[in-house]
């Protein structure tokens, strides 16, 4: 496979390895509320990026790529907004149901596209944002469910999901950007090296806010520390992979592609929960299979 081609299984594994990781943080949620758990795939996996770090500087026989301004510029840009994107997430679903929410939030392909052509110059071809477009509505009409309106009531939810959408996707653009600023190196050091600087800050941003707003939920989550580490491993070792997948094409690819989450997941709820699937959710992955088939076809 053409080096140039990892982006794929890179990306799927990072979508796999999302999923056990939110898993897990659903699990602590319960311990150590909603913030708590929040920032464990922060501090707790900012160690294993560390350890990426080293292991991928010994095996190159080098030191990691020197940070310019720009770099750390994208990469504090990718990391604040990664936090901002996080709090409207859960600011949406606090007034709107998480299938809503969640449709609203994954318009961030779209976006990815728009912004990574506007600000990193990525290509967008016609075909490309036409394939982005497909798959994203299917995740639309298989998170909306019957009855659903959008009211008066609902304007405000819907701008916190879309502005939650729109915050992950610039999330995407800083760390790609952040990446391709580096000077040198080989995309996997170059990715790794962002991975450690992302963590570091948002580590230290989410701890100062924790020690003066909600020191209760940061001690929880130390005493709770054999299921927090594991949870920052699991978010640790799937951001590197979406810093791989950023490293080695447009982060519009790397978002789109990650959308088979959705079919899987209504795969394994109706396996492991004998829950049924509507011909509104068929229809719905049936869109999203079609424009993630697409745009992989475009990308090769």
């Amino acid at each position: 496979m053409s080096l140039t081609l990892l982006w794929i299984p890179a990306t799927i594994a990072a979508a796999m390895l999302q999923t056990a990781r939110n898993l897990t943080q659903r699990s602590l949620t319960e311990i150590i509320g909603v913030v708590g758990a929040t920032q464990v795939r922060f501090l707790f996996g900012l160690p294993f990026a560390l350890l990426f770090l080293g292991i991928v500087c010994a095996v190159a026989g080098r030191s990691p790529p020197a940070i310019g301004l720009e770099a750390f510029g994208f990469t504090a840009w990718g990391a604040i907004t990664q936090i901002a994107a996080t709090a409207l997430m859960l600011a949406a679903m606090r007034e709107r149901s998480f299938a809503v929410t969640t449709a609203y939030t994954k318009t961030e392909p779209v976006q990815v596209a728009i912004f990574g052509a506007i600000l990193l110059g990525d290509a967008l071809s016609l075909a490309k944002f036409a394939a982005i477009l497909v798959a994203t509505a299917g995740v639309v009409v298989v998170s909306w469910k019957p009855g659903e309106r959008l009211s008066a009531a609902g304007v405000r939810p819907t701008l916190l999901g879309i502005g939650a959408g729109a915050c992950f996707a610039l999330s995407a653009i800083g760390f790609r950007g952040g990446i391709q600023a580096l000077p040198e190196g080989g995309f996997f050091i170059r990715a790794t090296t962002i991975l450690a600087l992302g963590l570091a800050l948002q580590s230290a941003l989410l701890t100062v806010y924790m020690l003066a707003a909600n020191r209760k939920a940061l001690l929880m989550s130390l005493a709770n520390w054999r299921r927090s580490l594991f949870a920052g491993f699991l978010g640790a070792a799937a951001s590197q992979c979406w810093f791989l997948g950023f490293s080695l094409t447009s982060a519009a690819n790397v978002r789109t592609l990650a959308l088979i989450e959705v079919p899987l997941a209504q795969i394994a709820s109706r396996r492991l929960f004998s829950e049924g699937t509507s011909p509104r959710e068929w229809l719905g992955m049936a869109m999203i299979v079609l424009g993630v088939g697409a745009l992989l076809v475009v990308a090769i």
